[in-house]
């Protein structure tokens, strides 16, 4: 059984049907609220790289936040550093839930790609 971080929200439905799914799969999970303690931009630099995901991924585009900020139109004219600072700055605008153990990591929850990724060898 391995243990895995994940980063969500608790009222978020999105986030409650992936912590599910992982706790029948049988990991220990240690829970971070991404509103209340985003992960630092450190952190997010880290999940980024082991993600292979490009930043932009990371950006809840649906979200409110995103939207009231105009972020559609200004990110691409961000560096990597300053749209990582971003997302540090505020975790609502964070695609959530953010699952990693520290060697692989998932955004957003699709029961496909974690039977890939999280299911039991």
């Amino acid at each position: 059984m391995s243990k895995l971080t994940v980063y969500q929200y608790p009222k978020c439905g999105t986030c409650r049907n992936a912590v599910k799914w992982l706790q029948s799969a049988g990991h220990e999970l240690e829970l971070h609220h991404i509103f209340d303690a985003p992960p630092s931009e450190k952190e997010l630099a880290s999940l980024i790289k082991l993600s292979g995901l490009e930043v932009k991924k990371f950006f809840n585009t649906s979200g409110e936040v995103y939207k009231e900020m105009a972020l559609k139109d200004k990110l691409p004219s961000l560096s990597k550093e300053e749209q990582i600072a971003l997302l540090a700055s505020n975790g609502r605008l964070i695609k959530r839930p953010v699952v990693t153990d520290g060697k692989k990591v998932t955004v957003g929850f699709k029961e496909a790609a974690y039977q890939d990724v999280w299911s039991q060898q």
